[in-house]
């Protein structure tokens, strides 16, 4: 470490240590010594002008960088620092976005080179933290301006193409590059599954009693019998048949553990396991990696370091004995692995708890089972067949069962997998049989199964996917998927399941039987759904902008990205090739006109009125018109308007579900002499009596609601109103004092106000309100210092 000299005054520090975020700086302040001030940026403290387009496209693309208001108190301080310190340390993060979160300090604070260093490492250890002092680097420019090139081409993206949404489709839109890519690949999987068509097939399941004459052997039919008259043609062949086993084979299976975790395995095995959300599983990563428990959390190498290899051996070898233990080196497939030098792991693999939650002791353990079960020995398995032939029939009924003989790294650590149908089956011991054994038929059951329909995307798939096409990157994944939820494209889920009918066709005792059963299929839960206004903009992008939505061409973009980190390509050069091809394209789609407004789809003719019926996105959302629309006509008849019900989409809609809509408003019936009436608006279906609207619940529709249920639901909300009133003055009509989910506050003026614990609402006077108001922190402000945390 460098010399520590005491001439100082014991205000001064020799050495500023800047970090990214508040709690990696206090975990670091404890490994150095009083010399070493540690202070954090709270992330980036510049950014490109949030209110401009910020690049100026005549001088090669120079971004316009600002640092925000909330940020220049903190730069302020950080300059104080600076200008006193000897030494600048910059420890940001050790991927591109930690990278040029650096280089910004270095150009805000005016550093020098001869007295600033960066330092870089993957976890918050003492001998971590010390080896990066004692081997400090230059900033690297090739790794800023990757993160340029990624920052400047998402803003022209984002910059020029939510004009274009504005116009074409509806105000207040906007699009970026990586997040409409994920949006397509959500609306395709909804197409498909809209597309699908279940084929049915029977699965034949036979029970043979053994010789022993009480011993049961289940097997099934090594194929699927496609109708009926094939099912009742096998059972008709089973009631004088003669069954024996005919083969019994055995043969020994390995299964060897998944590598240690990358961003992308450890957001799918969190989601499967936890039941983590991707956001939610990157947020507790990084409390543990910011207290020193686990390696940084963005990265896609499964490399493990010497230390870690040898930490884990011992682990293992004392804990579950030296047969345990199986080296293995894992290499990094992909060639942008930049974001680090390791998977993620614990720092201190002995440690076999850690982390403050409950969440981060779950995401914690989990992270050191899938360390040690890499290092661990195969699980060794035997799986055995037994083959059953009958008479007159070629097919064969098979059993088949898997023995662990020596569990190696199962002992510690199973992967899970995402769709139902990807899951192992699990097979158990099978009876004790021998070659040519004659069995008794049992019972012969024949069930109608059906062909799945593709599944939707949870988080976690969604991400695996990305991956797979190379799209994005460890950093990108969790705020992606947020971005597309938040803008309203995509909504996280559930969906009811529909009632089939299926068959089971029997045999037993020589009679055949046959019984309609029903089950519920389709349903889902927490997975990812485009909303109409998704879908819409997604066909628009497709058809002006396809390079944009192209999955090869945004995995070619990251390749340059990857290329500039590797100092192999310019970052004005990737913009300028892109930009030159997709500003002529923004320019031609502003000033196309259409006969439709984009996602307008005509349905029909309504056989009343004679007038089109047209399906649509309006400013409120999906719609039905009934009616042309002639805005320069002022004398000409206005169309009329009807909300799609939550459960329906401008994609699957048809001219009858659309017709039924304008029933509504409907009148339900009187009550205290008002009129009552139900009906649909923005935010879905309500009851509208004397002028107060109450939400009707999923349970009840309001094309069928009765006026019992309507009069129980006003009820039941006038209780609620009165239930949340305390007080009100007659000083000032718009201050109140209510009952919320949280206990009683104060409403004035559209605000809302915390009462100092201890008070009772009721005996608070109007003067005493009027200064709990005056002395509540300022919102503004509050809000400014919440977005200081590092994203």
């Amino acid at each position: 470490m460098y010399p520590i000299s005491n001439e100082k005054a014991e205000n001064m520090h020799k050495n500023l240590v800047i970090v990214e975020s508040p709690a990696k700086a206090k975990t670091i302040e404890k490994f150095l010594g009083k010399e070493f001030k540690v202070m954090s940026s709270y992330g980036h403290i510049r950014d490109l002008n949030p209110k401009e387009f910020s690049i100026d496209t005549k001088k090669n693309y120079l971004p316009k960088y600002v640092v925000p208001a909330d940020k220049k108190k903190l730069v302020s301080e950080l300059k104080s620092e600076a200008k006193q310190a000897e030494q600048v340390w910059l420890a940001s993060d050790e991927d591109r976005e930690g990278e040029a979160i650096s280089w910004h300090l270095y150009e805000v604070l005016g550093l020098k080179p001869e007295n600033t260093k960066r330092i870089v490492f993957h976890e918050i250890t003492k001998t971590a933290i010390l080896h990066a002092i004692e081997t400090p680097r230059d900033i690297n420019l090739n790794l800023v301006d990757a993160q340029q090139a990624r920052r400047v081409l998402d803003r022209i993206v984002g910059f020029e193409l939510s004009p274009v949404l504005w116009r074409k489709v509806r105000p207040a839109l906007s699009a970026g590059r990586v997040q409409s890519v994920a949006v397509r690949l959500i609306v395709e999987r909804e197409r498909e599954i809209n597309a699908f068509v279940s084929e049915a097939a029977y699965r034949v399941i036979a029970n043979f009693i053994l010789p022993d004459g009480s011993t049961v052997l289940k097997a099934e039919l090594n194929k699927r019998l496609k109708t009926k008259e094939e099912v009742i043609s096998l059972l008709n062949q089973c009631k004088t048949a003669s069954f024996q086993i005919d083969d019994i084979t055995k043969k020994p299976l390995k299964k060897s553990p998944a590598p240690p975790f990358t961003t992308s395995t450890l957001q799918q095995e969190a989601a499967r396991k936890l039941g983590y959300s991707v956001s939610q599983t990157m947020s507790i990563a990084q409390k543990l990696y910011e207290s020193g428990m686990i390696t940084y959390m963005r990265t896609d190498s499964v490399n493990l370091s010497d230390l870690a290899l040898g930490t884990s051996k011992e682990e293992i070898v004392n804990t579950y004995g030296e047969k345990y233990f199986k080296f293995r080196q894992y290499h990094t497939k992909s060639k942008g692995a930049q974001e680090a030098h390791e998977a993620i792991r614990p720092t201190y693999i002995d440690r076999v708890e850690a982390g403050g939650s409950a969440q981060e002791k779950k995401l914690y353990e989990l992270i050191r089972k899938r360390t040690l079960a890499s290092q661990m020995a195969d699980a060794e398995l035997e799986k055995t067949t037994i083959s059953v032939s009958f008479r007159g029939w070629k097919d064969k009924f098979q059993a088949t069962g898997e023995v662990i003989v020596f569990d190696g790294f199962l002992q510690v650590y199973r992967e899970s997998m995402d769709d139902e149908n990807e899951k192992e089956q699990e097979n158990g011991l099978l009876p004790a049989v021998n070659l040519n054994d004659i069995l008794v038929l049992d019972e012969v059951k024949a069930t109608e199964r059906f062909t799945q329909r593709p599944p939707r995307y949870t988080e976690a798939s969604l991400v695996r996917r990305l991956e797979e096409l190379g799209i994005g990157r460890p950093s990108t994944y969790a705020p992606t998927i947020q971005t597309v939820q938040t803008r309203g494209y995509v909504v996280k889920g559930d969906k009811a399941g529909e009632e089939r009918n299926f068959t089971v066709i029997s045999l037993r005792k020589e009679k055949i039987s046959e019984a309609q059963k029903s089950e519920t299929v389709g349903a889902d839960r927490n997975k990812l759904m485009p909303t109409d206004i998704g879908i819409v903009v997604n066909d628009f992008l497709l058809e002006y902008f396809p390079n944009i939505l192209d999955y090869n061409f945004t995995a070619n973009v990251e390749k340059e990205f990857d290329s500039i980190a590797d100092g192999e390509m310019e970052w004005t050069r990737v913009i300028d090739n892109f930009y030159k091809i997709f500003h002529p394209i923004v320019d031609e789609a502003m000033t196309s006109k259409t006969d439709h407004k984009v996602g307008e789809r005509e349905l029909g003719i309504d056989p009343k009125s004679g007038k089109p019926v047209f399906v649509k996105i309006s400013r409120y959302g999906p719609c039905v018109q009934m009616g042309q629309a002639f805005p320069d006509d002022k004398k000409a008849p206005k169309p009329a308007f009807a909300a799609l019900m939550k459960d329906q989409s401008i994609e699957t809609i048809t001219l009858e579900e659309a017709l039924k809509l304008f029933d509504l408003p409907r009148k339900v019936g009187e009550f205290e002499n008002e009129e009552v009436t139900a009906a649909i608006g923005r935010f879905g279906p309500f009851i509208r009596h004397n002028n107060k609207f109450v939400t009707i619940p999923k349970e009840l529709n309001p094309y069928t609601i009765k006026l019992d249920e309507a009069i129980e639901l006003i009820e039941k909300k006038r209780i609620q109103e009165e239930q949340r009133f305390i007080k009100s003055f007659e000083e000032e009509p718009e201050l109140q004092i209510l009952n919320g989910r949280f206990g009683a506050y104060i409403a004035y003026k559209k605000s809302n106000y915390k009462i100092p614990k201890n008070t009772d609402p009721q005996k608070l006077t109007y003067d005493e309100c009027m200064k709990i108001i005056e002395e509540a922190p300022d919102k503004k402000t509050t809000k400014k210092k919440a977005t200081r945390k590092k994203e």
